[in-house]
């Protein structure tokens, strides 16, 4: 076998319901892993059972540093290794394996459908969708009228049915765009695959971009692993589908060929035979992924299937009916949905305090981001695209606060209100930049975040890359601060969002630090949405404050005193509600004005109207990006200017406050 990496990992198993060391060898030629008891049993060939790599998905959720996923055949295998660096070392090898033997298969089929063919099929879909998510609504309101026990099982029949049917179109959705958006990025102008081209033998593929993919957020079924089986028991789906064409598509394109590596088309999930009814010689290569009886464990009805491995993703473009009918931009905003909190760092008379505070406002800044429980993604801001809003603080007695700030970002709002800008600074890579400021209490913030998005098998991981900075001006101290990474999970059942990942904030004046991580969920129990955090004083290696609890909830304070008090309950502290410019008021590029017609038809439930207007919008923006590139232009932002590796505001306080000294 030509080995490209072989070593020891863990892998799950549930008869010993716990890990088990195995050696893995990985045959990059065959796109083979392969996995035995011992280092000496593979040195006999005694191969224990294999999970064939092409068209897999390699998941890391990032529960911890060291497990990941691969999806392959129906099945989801877990495995386990020493350390983060092992774990990637593996991911790495693996990914190349696999885009290396899905691309050759790609690269073997002649036909490639049409953006169009997709939009209909989505559209289809799209439609479907709704008119099972309106039966559902109405089964329930049955069961809970129904008196009759016979009756009312017939009508949870009808519904774990409808379910079902949900699940399936909302699993077709997901792949239709991913498949519709790797043909328009692979096409030719001829409608030919031209984007592949073996490089050394190897199959590479073209640049492709990364973006946020998930699914309607209805209920469905969970099928549960199966404890000792050797075969995956998938949920059965109705004959009967209102989605034939869609599944006939998703069939044609997803069915594996055979190569020259000897493998096939994978077999159902049902007819998989006991390897120990088996006589596979150790260096051939199965038409399916398997495993020993005793040595086996996946997530049954898991099932995904891409061409890209998740760090080649290509872009998936949302569907409609999942979006929150508002932009990125105003989702930022909510940063200062509690702008007494971010206003009285400045009020604070000890830099420690101020650190504190810094703490206090940041840890409040992400709940109110949140609209409910279910998952929704905002829409992609498009170039140039610009939110205004401003907050009303309490009135002070000092009369000259209510004057406005004629040369501030917003000139209507108020020298004692927390102003609000953000731009859409670039398209690739997409970055966002914001900027607020309240002039009475002479404090301000600038940030930019490029998001960068992963397909993570069942999950969406969304790396947000960049920091903010707190600028208190009375005492010339800079809060430099970082933010968490975001998580879709189970996006194909009920998405739902977590935060995960470690960020730091610290100001180089006052030498205070802190050290904040977001805790995902573990992979087997635990709770949700976990934060803990401890503030360290200048050059204190031991931390003089420690804080617990959840990011949407309660968290208490551990002082280095002893004392234990409540830190902050954002269920508790009210939001306050930016004021936004009516409609007829905005600029055309303002984000309500802009997609005014999307919002609008989401809150009719037309579907339909609301793809068209997303989709005129991002022609106007694809249309406006060629006209770029023949006049050989440059894009000119509105609002920031990139300064090194930031988007800073052009007219920040402190610049303004500088020149009216001079």
């Amino acid at each position: 076998m030509a080995s490209i990496m072989e070593g020891p990992l863990s892998k799950w198993t549930n008869v010993m319901k716990g890990w088990q060391y195995r050696w893995f060898v990985l045959d990059y030629n065959a796109g083979l892993l392969s996995y035995y008891t011992s280092k000496d049993k593979m040195m006999r060939g005694s191969r224990r059972g294999c999970v064939r790599l092409r068209g897999a998905v390699i998941g890391i959720d990032d529960e911890d540093d060291s497990t990941f996923t691969i999806t392959v055949d129906q099945k989801t295998f877990h495995f386990q290794a020493r350390d983060a660096d092992e774990r990637e070392k593996w991911i790495h090898a693996l990914e190349g394996t696999i885009l290396r033997h899905t691309l050759q298969r790609e690269a073997e089929t002649g036909f490639v459908p049409s953006v169009q063919d997709f939009d209909k099929k989505l559209a289809e879909a799209d439609a479907y969708l709704q008119i099972l998510i309106d039966q559902l609504k109405l089964f329930d309101e049955k069961i809970k009228d129904c008196k009759e026990d016979e009756s009312r099982r017939k009508i949870e029949n009808l519904k774990d049915t409808t379910c079902s049917m949900v699940e399936s179109i909302k699993h077709c959705i997901v792949l239709l765009q991913i498949a519709k958006d790797q043909s328009n990025e692979q096409q030719h102008t001829n409608g030919l695959i031209s984007t592949i081209n073996p490089v050394d033998g190897v199959f590479q593929p073209a640049p492709l971009n990364t973006s946020v993919v998930s699914a309607s957020a209805m209920p469905t079924q969970t099928t549960l692993p199966t404890d000792g089986a050797q075969v995956c028991k998938t949920e059965q789906r109705p004959s009967s589908l209102p989605m034939g064409p869609v599944v006939t598509v998703m069939g044609s394109l997803q069915t594996p060929t055979p190569n020259s590596t000897g493998s096939g088309p994978s077999a159902p999930s049902s007819s998989v035979t006991s390897p120990s009814h088996m006589n596979i010689p150790p260096h051939s290569v199965p038409d399916f992924s398997y495993s020993s009886s005793e040595d086996e464990f996946y997530d049954a009805d898991e099932f995904y299937h891409s061409s890209t491995s998740p760090k080649h993703c290509i872009e998936v473009v949302l569907p409609t009916f999942i979006l929150e009918r508002r932009s990125l931009l105003e989702m930022y905003a909510d940063f200062f949905a509690h702008p007494d909190l971010f206003v009285s760092i400045a009020e604070q008379q000890d830099p420690r305090d101020r650190m504190v505070q810094v703490v206090k406002w940041y840890l409040s800044a992400f709940h109110a981001g949140r609209k409910g429980s279910v998952a929704k993604k905002p829409y992609n801001p498009i170039l140039g695209e610009v939110f205004f809003c401003h907050w009303d603080l309490p009135e002070t007695e000092d009369p000259a606060s209510s004057e406005s700030v004629s040369d501030g970002p917003l000139p209507w709002s108020s020298k004692n209100s927390v102003s609000f800008v953000a731009e859409q600074v670039s398209h690739h890579p997409p970055i966002s930049a914001f900027y607020a400021e309240c002039f009475s209490k002479k404090i301000q913030f600038n940030a930019h975040i490029w998001t960068k998005s992963k397909f993570l098998g069942m999950s969406i991981g969304v790396h947000n890359i960049g920091q903010g900075c707190v600028s208190c001006l009375e005492y010339d101290e800079h809060y430099i601060l970082t933010f968490p990474n975001g998580y879709g999970r189970s996006i194909l059942t009920v998405p739902w969002v977590e935060l995960g990942g470690e960020c730091n904030i610290s100001c180089s004046k006052s030498g205070y630090s802190a050290n904040i991580v977001f805790h995902t969920k573990p992979f087997y129990g635990g709770k949700k949405h976990r934060i803990t955090a401890e503030i360290f004083a200048p050059n204190d290696k031991k931390s003089f404050c420690s804080i617990e609890g959840e990011w949407n909830g309660v968290m208490y304070a551990k002082w280095a005193t002893g004392e234990n008090a409540l830190f902050i309950d954002t269920k508790k502290i009210g939001i306050v509600k930016k004021k936004v410019r009516k409609l007829e008021d905005q600029l055309e590029y303002e984000s309500r004005s802009l997609w005014k017609d999307v919002t609008t038809n989401l809150k009719l439930k037309d579907i339909d109207a609301a793809t068209e207007a997303k989709h005129r919008l991002e022609e106007i923006q694809r249309a406006e990006a060629r006209e770029r590139k023949e006049k050989e232009m440059q894009w000119e932002t509105r609002l920031f200017h990139e300064d090194g590796e930031c988007w800073v505001y052009d007219k920040p306080l402190l610049k303004r406050l500088a020149s009216q000294r001079h």
